[in-house]
């Protein structure tokens, strides 16, 4: 028996307290060694890509594993549809019984938003106050959500290229948040004025250069989830200490894959994944003067810990659909 979510179900539940509480322990168990986590697998296409994700967790509240099927194109908006879109299905590792086949976008958001929260929790100076945001796409939203939850943020810069959606951005979270929120004319401007810097586009060309980055700023890393993707000025990547989520898809498509193809980076400039630092394996920020950077590339295992929370609250509450997708009569 499987419990089916909609979207719209998932959100009863879903909340950023939620995904931090489930991506913060997604990181610590991968960072002990509590994680079974193969590389994702990508389908390229004409218009975009789909990913199949996969793993296994041993969690505090159970041992799960699961799969997501999640598709980025770029193109989508244009057409009235999100650019990414996703699918989890939650297994029993012990049987391979289904658990839930739930909607995975809002997971998607939200535990990406989450990761980078996660990562200024343990990298952002503790007195960082000015979040600066560079694009204006669905993730800056759950990204904002995130920050301003583990550091007390006292002004919002955001900015976008196409400036009508940064300023209705700007206009959605002036109503939401009540902290000062303004529009920047580009990412120097956006740049200069951060503490926490997000970059959250689908660029191949970099954005930031290390010239405007000031001393003791974190940046979390968004948008390179693909080969060829860079936001960021190999330069900053020298200077800073990197944080990756997993080396071997930052490696190949995290921010730092086209300094590593092209020799401007090299493996031993990467001080450790976000889950070493998490677990308390090596610490995070080591002075107020360094500039620290997160490669986020999504993990499964981020999935796994959020949807596995928001099946069981769920459940709890008697949302979703029982569904019987294979009839078992017994035997082997």
């Amino acid at each position: 028996m499987s419990l089916v979510l909609t979207g719209a179900e998932v959100m009863e539940v879903l909340d950023m307290d939620l995904a931090l509480n489930a991506v913060r322990e997604g990181f610590r168990a991968y960072g002990e060694g509590r994680a079974n986590m193969p590389p994702k697998a990508y389908l390229t296409l004409a218009h975009g890509d789909f990913r199949a994700m996969y793993g296994e967790i041993f969690l505090p509240e159970g041992h799960v594993c699961g799969l997501k099927w999640v598709n980025v194109h770029p193109g989508n908006p244009a057409r009235g549809l999100p650019t990414v879109m996703a699918k989890i299905v939650l297994n029993d590792p012990d049987t391979g019984l289904e658990w839930t086949d739930m909607d995975g976008t809002h997971i998607t958001n939200y535990r990406t938003g989450a990761a980078g929260g996660v990562a200024a929790e343990v990298l952002a100076r503790p007195d960082a106050a000015r979040l600066g945001v560079i694009g204006a796409g669905a993730q800056a939203r759950t990204q904002i959500a995130a920050v301003m939850r583990v550091r007390r943020i006292q002004k919002i810069i955001i900015c976008d290229c196409a400036r009508a959606r940064a300023q209705a951005l700007c206009d959605e979270m002036a109503a939401r948040y009540p902290v000062p929120v303004r529009l920047a004319p580009d990412p120097q401007e956006t740049t200069l004025a951060a503490d926490i810097l997000v970059t959250a586009t689908p660029s191949t060309t970099p954005l930031v250069r290390l010239d405007w980055v000031r001393p003791g700023t974190h940046i979390n890393a968004i948008g390179a989830d693909a080969a060829g993707k860079q936001e960021l000025d190999p330069e900053i990547l020298k200077t800073a200490r990197v944080v990756v989520d997993d080396w071997a898809q930052a490696s190949h498509s995290g921010e730092i894959n086209v300094p590593l193809s092209r020799g401007d980076f090299t493996p031993d400039m990467v001080y450790g994944s976000l889950g070493e630092v998490v677990a308390g394996k090596k610490p995070g920020r080591q002075n107020p003067e360094e500039i620290t950077v997160f490669d986020s590339t999504g993990l499964i295992i981020q999935d796994l810990a959020l949807g596995f929370a928001v099946y069981s609250r769920a459940k709890e509450r008697g949302l979703g659909e029982v569904k019987e997708f294979l009839k078992i009569s017994g035997g082997s």
